[in-house]
């Protein structure tokens, strides 16, 4: 069957719109699919001091240096650099070997409240001022996190008074 010039061009429009579709569906879904793989993912600073940048290189202008234990969260990956988001909201690039996959959270309001459970009926265990680091332990259901300090006191906090989850 030998398809005629006019055929060809009526064809023509339906095929584009066809592959359009795929391609706005393909590129739709990869988005979607990246955006679920970085959810919610935060990684730490893992040494003393890491010059974040401004861009995915070393020749690249240099924002400011984070101190070691920083939770920064994810917003992309790209092979050997992640672009992260500390918590005033800052976006910057660090080399993806200065971070490290454990897990802290800073204090956002004044005084932080550590509790011996979480409920705020228990014991007080300590305070935490604004800016103070606490180990991540684990997250507990009730919008409660249990966290260790660095002088090794273990208790619960409100996920409303850290950021970091």
């Amino acid at each position: 069957m030998e398809l005629s010039l006019s055929q060809d061009r009526r064809a023509a429009p339906n095929f584009l719109f066809v592959l359009s579709t795929l391609f706005a569906l393909l590129v739709f879904s990869c988005g979607v699919i990246a955006q679920e793989n970085v959810r919610n993912e935060f990684l730490s600073i893992a040494k003393p001091a890491v010059v974040l940048y401004d861009a995915p290189s070393l020749n690249a202008g240099k924002l400011y240096v984070a101190s070691v234990n920083l939770p920064l969260e994810v917003v992309v990956k790209v092979v050997g650099w992640v672009k992260v988001r500390d918590y005033h909201g800052y976006l910057a690039w660090a080399e993806d070997k200065d971070l490290s996959p454990k897990r802290f959270v800073i204090v956002k309001v004044p005084a932080g409240s550590v509790y011996e459970s979480p409920d705020p009926a228990s014991s007080l265990i300590f305070q935490a001022q604004q800016d103070v680091l606490l180990e991540l332990l684990g997250v507990v259901a009730g919008g409660w996190v249990k966290v260790k300090h660095q002088n090794s006191q273990t208790g619960y906090i409100r996920t409303d008074q850290i950021w970091g989850v």
